[in-house]
Parts: C-alpha cells; structure tokens; sequence
C-alpha cells in the first residue's frame, strides 16, 4: 500500500496520515513506532518536548525502511527561542539523522519572538537542516506576520483538528496561502458516539474513528492520529479501503455547528 500524500509548497510530498508520538516515551514509543513503521507508516511526527526523538530515531533505523522514504517531523519549543540551532543540532543527534523533513515552531512564542526564530528557521533549510519549514498552533494572522516579514510563509501549520473543530474559513484561509493543514488529536477533539458519525461508520463496515481519520483525507487534511496499541495502529492507518461521498463529508462538516 502506498500512502497518499499532499504536495506541501517546497515539492515535497508529505504523507496524509502519520504516526504522532506524544505522550509515548522510552519502550513504549520506540515499541508502537518500530511497530507503525513495520506495518506501512511512512510519516513519524515528534518533537523536542515530547522527550521520545532517539526513540522514534532508533525505531526507524531498526525498522529497515529506507531513510528516504519515510517523512520524519519534529518541532521547536518556544521557550527554546535563542537557541534554534542548538536545538535542531540536538534533534538531528537523537533521531540519528542528518536532516528532517519538516521543522516547527511547536507554539507562537511571547515577546514577539517569532519572526527572529523563523529567520533561524529558513537559515536551518537553507542549510539542509531541515527539508520543510512550518509551524504549529499559529493564526492566519501570525503565519501573515511571518510571511510579510521574510517573504517565506511556513509550508505546514498543524492544528487541533476534528469534526468538532472544523473551520471553512480557517481551511480556505491556508489553501489560500499555500499553507498545508496538518490535524493533531483527531479523536481526542471529537465525540465518538456521535450518532451521525456512528450511522456512516456502520455503513461502511468501519469504526467511528476510522470515519473520522477518512474525513480528514476527504479534506486534504493531514491527521497524525497516535497510539501504543498495535491494534489501534492497524485501523488508524486502514483508511484507504472506503471513502466518504459528498454528503457524508456535508453531514460530517456540520457537526462543527
């Protein structure tokens, strides 16, 4: 099975569904990664504070999938503003990799701090740090403060995203600026005895959160949807085998109110 991807504005192809990593440390996330890898994961999202980078870097040179062909994420905390090189250098070593594929600023750093780090952030690519640059937890608003200021507008911002958070406006509002939307805690952020949700996902034959992770393919959305349970790991990636029609995605949209 290949993965599905969406084409982010620097030509790389980054896969719609991923394997997050937060809350997974030690074994367990280096045991559910390995495992995610093994069974056609080709995207691993971590981050500098979620304490698991040599983990997920260990998983995946375990795990003998080319380096190439899994797209790897991770991210900058704020407070580590003043020490982005340091940072990136440190998440490089413990992922044992030379450069990742995507790099973000985790949260809109205080102080107006973020136009500086993402200046450190475009110097991290252009030095081969990094493929792609993004961010995570911005406004259209702060992505447009750092695109008036530097002319480079983030490839990625990654946002709660879930039936009950969606946003036309906040959708259209990224394609508009080339902005790939990226969904974290799609199933936390949702209610999953929904009746609406629970009547697509039976006639379908699939779970509720199954429909919900193939709403955000619908959209283009990438979902980075996380677990330890290998049999959770298996459904959150079988998501290709059926597919919502137009009025399934309208009833599911709607849900936003």
């Amino acid at each position: 099975m290949t993965p599905q991807t969406v084409t982010l504005s620097n030509g790389a192809e980054m896969p719609l569904v991923g394997f997050g990593t937060w809350q997974l440390r030690g074994q367990e996330a280096y045991d559910a990664t390995r495992y995610a890898l093994e069974i056609g994961y080709r995207h691993l999202d971590t981050a500098t504070m979620y304490r698991n980078e040599a983990e997920v870097g260990q998983a995946l040179r375990d795990s003998g999938v080319p380096r190439e062909e899994v797209f790897v994420t991770t991210k900058l905390p704020p407070e580590r503003a003043g020490r982005e090189q340091e940072t990136i250098a440190a998440s490089l070593k413990a992922l044992g990799i030379h450069s990742v594929d995507l790099w973000l600023i985790h949260w809109p750093p205080g102080g107006g701090q973020s136009v500086r780090i993402w200046r450190e952030f475009i110097a991290a690519r252009d030095a081969g740090q990094t493929r792609a640059i993004g961010v995570s937890n911005y406004s259209t608003a702060q992505i447009d403060e750092l695109t008036g200021a530097t002319g480079e507008t983030p490839t990625v911002n990654q946002i709660p995203w879930s039936p009950f958070g969606h946003s036309e406006r906040t959708l259209a509002e990224s394609r508009e600026r080339g902005v790939v939307l990226e969904g974290y805690s799609p199933l936390k952020g949702s209610d999953l005895r929904n009746p609406v949700l629970r009547e697509i996902a039976e006639r379908h034959g699939v779970t509720v959160p199954q429909v919900i992770l193939r709403w955000h393919l619908e959209h283009r959305v990438v979902v980075i949807p996380k677990s330890a349970h290998k049999e959770r790991i298996e459904t959150n990636l079988d998501v290709y085998s059926f597919e919502l029609d137009a009025d399934e995605v309208s009833r599911i949209d709607a849900l936003a109110g």
